[in-house]
């Protein structure tokens, strides 16, 4: 299943996000203030490629203040649109696991400074 799920996944999702989250990653890095930004920008492009059978360890003790930041610019508004999405995924039994997947998504995305994907 978790092949089969990343594959449409990929196809269906996984590239055009990851590329955007590319991009996104790349116009911070412009900055010296947006480096480290970008650079959680990459870990979550990384992520949505394939998210089946990974899992995210978030550890928000460790940079609370750069996880707060994050969040009053980026985070919630990225977090809600994976939310309202996985929302609209579990609504269909097929689209059940697609929905965990933007609900793991949207953990990353709310909180990434310390997280650690396996």
């Amino acid at each position: 299943m978790k092949t089969i799920g990343n594959i449409i996944w990929f196809i269906l999702v996984g590239l055009f996000s990851s590329i955007y989250w590319a991009i996104t990653g790349l116009l911070l890095f412009i900055t010296i203030i947006g480096i480290p930004l970008g650079s959680q920008c990459f870990k979550i492009a990384e992520l949505t490629l394939f998210p089946f059978g990974r899992e995210i360890e978030l550890d928000f003790g460790s940079y609370p203040l750069a996880n707060i930041l994050w969040l009053i610019i980026f985070g919630w508004e990225i977090a809600l649109g994976y939310v309202i999405a996985g929302l609209l995924l579990c609504i269909t039994i097929i689209g059940i696991p697609f929905g965990k997947q933007c609900f793991k998504l949207a953990q990353l995305s709310f909180f990434p400074f310390g997280a650690i994907i396996n």
